[in-house]
């Protein structure tokens, strides 16, 4: 790669410059300042060079002469990702590829319940889409006003409706994909059962930019809700929200399309954070839950189903208080404190987060013994505990103690963040449930997974990316 001490060489820059023009060429001040830091600030990087190619033909060209030139090329969607896959390292050398001008939806098909989204189209703006032709696309973020489909796929996104609907590689059916070589993959179909071979698009989707450049996908509709409940209910302990989670999959089945658990700290920071935020319930609870149940028959149906859960859960004395949102603005409140949670950690100080998934009926254990790692290594530190219980997703996050500087508490961050993952380790549970591993994860995936499966990806991305361009120093 010809490269100067500042970037990319002068001469190598015009050349991919001339691929997407130079209004589309982003290389200096502060513009590019958007491009080379997370929203978390744990990572910046530098770079000489933004593209922002229009069509699949110029991202084609782009990764053709990056193979051709050894030049490092990092994909870039809306830039919320939490773990720096999609930020460029320090050293200048790496051009950004943008996705966000391919935001085209191509096709909208409600009869096969499916759509086919460019890269560059905001999640939000495919809600919508769909809302247009009265069907859902049910992957729900709260980045989703400017996260795009391609950062979406490429991390595998979670999100609230996970228990229901999957995560973004269960709601796509196929993809094109630019490969490193400038080879475009083009697997656009939309089909529900297909086995000619290897399915080739989950090599993609969750890879993180690292095998190729995702710049279009097929992904699954579903027939709205024809009725919808939301209800916050307080809890005793995190074994009866377990209790409470089972009896409502039982009377739900498939209409319980969310449970989100929330301990006692994180709601603390919410109503002390959130302006105008009111509590949802009376008294003082060690836990609480937000519940969503959707129904396809009637609004009817729905509360009857919402009502009959919040009873059992009752007479089970998993419940201790419940109240049903009583129209749409409220049940938009709930879903408000609940998206809110994780800004209302930064007005507190420091914090250590951990994205982490175990067995679903392990999960009262897991805050168990978590709890007892945290407070060896910090006794005062404030457990901030939530997420999608339903699908074994909490965000187990630790704020620096009050009283005590949050670059002292961030010096405990190796050792908290080994202590919180031997645990999960210790109920075979994942270190990344839905954020990936990009930068912050990667050292640690690398020492931990089995030597075998990590060969095993060294295979693939030697055979995808034989010249070593894409994302370097990412995953793996």
């Amino acid at each position: 790669m010809s490269k100067t001490p500042n970037g990319l060489d002068p001469a190598l820059a015009e050349r991919f410059t001339a691929i997407v023009g130079e209004r589309y060429a982003v290389r200096q001040g502060p513009d590019i300042e958007p491009y080379v830091h997370e929203p978390r600030g744990l990572f910046t990087g530098a770079t000489s060079l933004v593209l922002r190619p229009g069509s699949v033909e110029e991202v084609s060209a782009i990764m053709k002469l990056a193979t051709q030139t050894r030049t490092p090329v990092v994909p870039q969607g809306g830039n919320t990702g939490l773990v720096g896959g999609q930020v460029p390292d320090r050293s200048g050398g790496e051009v950004v590829l943008s996705l966000s001008r391919l935001n085209r939806i191509r096709e909208i098909d409600p009869v096969s319940n499916t759509v086919i989204a460019e890269a560059g189209v905001v999640l939000d703006q495919l809600h919508h889409a769909a809302d247009a032709v009265d069907r859902l696309y049910p992957l729900s973020l709260a980045s989703q006003g400017s996260c795009q489909i391609g950062g979406n796929l490429s991390s595998n996104a979670g999100g609230t409706a996970v228990l229901a609907y999957g995560n973004a590689r269960e709601l796509c059916l196929g993809v094109e994909v630019v490969l490193p070589t400038g080879e475009v993959l083009d697997d656009l179909r939309k089909l529900k059962k297909d086995n000619t071979g290897y399915d080739l698009k989950n090599l993609f989707v969750g890879a993180e930019g690292t095998l190729g450049v995702i710049t279009a996908a097929v992904l699954k509709l579903y027939p709205k809700p024809k009725g919808r409940e939301v209800a916050w209910v307080g809890l005793p302990s995190a074994e009866a929200a377990l209790g409470l989670l089972n009896t409502a999959q039982d009377l739900g089945g498939g209409a319980l399309t969310a449970f989100e658990l929330i301990g006692r700290i994180p709601m603390e920071f919410a109503m002390r954070h959130i302006p105008d935020a009111r509590p949802p319930l009376e008294g003082d609870w060690d836990w609480q839950v937000l519940m969503e149940i959707s129904s396809g028959r009637s609004a009817e149906d729905a509360r009857t189903l919402i009502e009959d859960i919040l009873s059992s859960g009752f007479e089970a004395g998993q419940v201790g208080d419940a109240a049903i949102a009583a129209s749409v603005g409220h049940a938009n409140e709930f879903w408000r404190l609940r998206e809110m949670l994780p800004e209302t950690q930064k007005a507190e100080g420091a914090s250590i987060k951990h994205d982490i998934s175990v067995p679903v009926a392990s999960i009262p254990a897991f805050i168990e013994q978590a709890g007892k790692a945290v407070a060896s290594i910090s006794p005062e530190a404030r457990v901030v505990c939530f997420g999608h219980m339903g699908d074994g997703n909490l965000h187990y996050n630790v704020s620096q103690p009050v009283g005590l500087g949050g670059e002292a508490f961030l010096a405990l961050y190796r050792r908290m963040n080994d202590a919180v993952h031997d645990v999960v380790r210790g109920f075979n549970g994942s270190i990344s449930a839905e954020h990936g591993i990009g930068q912050l994860k990667r050292d640690e995936l690398i020492a931990t997974a089995p030597p075998v499966a990590i060969e095993l990806m060294r295979r693939v991305k030697a055979v995808f990316d034989p010249a070593g361009i894409m994302n370097p120093g990412k995953v793996i």
